[in-house]
This record gives structure tokens, C-alpha cells and sequence, in this order.
């Protein structure tokens, strides 16, 4: 299915410098932030408390993060959990903090009415935290040597590199976004990200056996003018999937409220770049790491003198 078909390849290895410095630059720019400024992590990764709360009805849950936040509970979480009457309230682990954090936070909701009902109460300490962050590292370098070996199996060591540099490009600059702006990065956001790997090496892939096929087919093209072709025939393609799925993730940005936000957010920053560096920056990886035609075509076995069509001698 193609919206539109571009008769002329567009030129983008041209510019290839030009794409690959800007990807550079933000590049560096998101490793200082995150070296600088670090990551906000969120309860789950610091520690605190976990509170559980039941309402005859559902309550507003904009009016309970008001009111715990004039009360002090800063860079408090507060979602449903399992159905709209059921609040989970997580509060960040802070120096003073005491077990009566439970009995503050209830004092808070009743003000408010709604005859609230604490469930459960649990107590998520810093090494629990360390423990999960370094369990999320680990799935996150597990997604990376998985790409590479699927990769590496299905075209070429060349392919493997460019495409997990670009996709890496894009983990870090989601990064250092979170970094810069300290925006709460939490396990939805986490998730995210590995989502991100795999959406960004899927369009790879397809640039790739578009590469590979156009390689096969045409023989009279340069190892540039081949990349161009690929990416501009998957234009269409690309277009389709990314915006329908763009438009699915925005309405998650603007109607999830602040439970689905960042993680939403996070994969929008992956998507658009993710388009960016499967395109403008995995290919021209591939172009100077000398991908080329003898790479994909066997050549053919000349018959040695004497010898029929058949194989037999004359």
C-alpha cells in the first residue's frame, strides 16, 4: 500500500555529513546532560512508599495530587490501580520520612471527603530500587545484543553496526531529553525505551532489504545512488506506519492524563527520531563502511576449457 510513489530518488547521501553531524552534536549534547544532570528517577528506582487506596466512588485525581502537594508530598505518583475507584499513591523516599507517612497521606485524602479506605500500605527501600534499575540496564543490553545478532544473521556485520549505532543515537537522546528537562523517569518510561529499539531497528530493516534487493536488481548503480533508491521507495511506507502510529501515541500524550504522559512522551521523542536515524544516520554508516554489490551477488563460476553446458567433458 503506498499513499504516493516519488519517480526521482532524492539525494540524501549527499547531504550525508550533514545528517551525521547533527546526530553527532545532539549525541553529545545528551551524554553531557546525562553525565551532568542525571536522571529524575521516580519512586520506583529510589525507594518510598506504596499506598493503597479504595473510594465508593471514583475520585478526582487531579484534586488528590493538589492536595498532596499543598500538604508537601512533592513529585508524588498518583494513578488508578485496577479500576477507577482503586488509587495507588507513591510517595518518594526523603531524609525524615517516617511510618507515619501513611497516616499523613490519609489525613490529606479525608480532608478532601469521599470517605477514602487505605488498603495497603508497603515500604519499597533504596536497594530494591538499585536492584530493579540495574534489572532494567540489563534488558536493555539484552535488546541491544539481540538486535545485533539478528542483524548480523540477516544481512551483514555492516548492517549489524550502522543499525545498532543509530538505534543507541536514539536511546540516549531520549535520555538526555529526560536529563535536560528532568522529567520523572519511571518503569512505563523504561519501556518505552525498549519499545523504541524495536520500532527504530524494524524501519532499519526495511531500509536494509530494500538495499540488499536493489543491489541484487540493479547493476549499473553506485553504492550511493542504491541507498538513495531505498530509502526514497520506502518513503510511502514509512509515512504510513509512523504517522498512524505517531497518532495513536498523541492521543495517549493528550487524553492519557499524567499516568500515561511520559511514557507517551518518551515514545514520541523515539519515534521521531527513530524515522531520522534509520534513515540519515544507519545508511551512510553502512555507505562508509563499504557495503557493496560483490557483497549480495555470488559471481558466477567461470566453466573451464573443454567442458559443455552439461558438465561433460568434449
Amino acid at each position: 500500500m503506498e499513499f504516493f510513489r516519488i519517480k526521482k530518488d532524492i539525494p540524501f547521501m549527499r547531504h550525508a555529513w550533514v545528517f551525521n553531524i547533527i546526530s553527532l552534536i545532539t549525541f553529545l549534547l545528551s551524554v553531557f546532560f546525562l553525565a551532568t544532570k542525571g536522571l529524575h528517577l521516580s519512586v520506583e528506582f529510589t525507594g518510598g512508599t506504596l499506598i493503597e487506596v479504595g473510594y465508593p466512588a471514583p475520585p478526582n485525581l487531579d484534586q488528590i495530587r493538589q492536595k498532596l502537594e499543598a500538604d508537601g508530598f512533592t513529585d508524588t505518583q498518583v494513578i488508578n490501580f485496577g479500576s477507577a475507584r482503586d488509587v495507588l499513591i507513591r510517595v518518594p523516599l526523603k531524609a525524615g520520612d517516617t511510618d507515619k507517612v501513611s497516616q499523613r497521606v490519609g489525613e490529606s485524602l479525608r480532608a478532601l471527603g469521599n470517605d477514602p479506605q487505605i488498603k495497603r500500605v508497603e515500604f519499597v527501600g533504596p536497594m530494591i530500587g538499585k536492584e530493579l534499575a540495574e534489572d532494567g540496564a540489563m534488558a536493555l543490553l539484552m535488546v541491544i545484543i539481540g538486535i545485533v545478532i539478528y542483524l548480523a544473521f540477516r544481512f551483514e556485520w555492516r548492517f549489524a553496526i550502522s543499525a545498532i549505532i543509530a538505534n543507541l543515537h536514539d536511546v540516549v537522546i531520549i535520555l538526555g531529553f529526560f536529563a535536560f528537562f528532568q522529567w520523572e523517569f519511571s518503569l512505563p518510561v523504561l519501556a518505552a525505551v525498549l519499545a523504541v529499539l524495536g520500532y527504530s531497528v524494524n524501519e532499519s530493516v526495511v531500509v536494509f532489504d530494500r538495499v540488499r534487493e536493489t543491489f541484487k536488481k540493479q547493476r549499473g548503480m553506485t553504492t550511493p545512488e542504491v541507498i538513495n533508491h531505498a530509502i526514497t521507495s520506502t518513503i510511502s511506507r514509512t509515512i504510513i506506519t509512523h504517522g498512524s502510529t505517531q497518532i495513536m501515541v498523541l492521543s495517549m500524550l493528550i487524553f492519557g492524563g499524567p499516568a500515561l504522559y511520559y511514557f507517551a512522551l518518551a515514545l514520541t521523542i523515539g519515534i521521531l527520531f527513530g524515522i531520522y536515524s534509520s534513515v540519515l544516520v544507519a545508511s551512510p554508516l553502512v555507505m562508509w563502511l563499504g557495503v557493496s554489490r560483490e557483497q549480495f551477488v555470488k559471481p558466477k563460476k567461470e566453466k573451464p576449457a573443454g567442458m559443455t553446458e552439461d558438465g561433460a567433458c568434449v
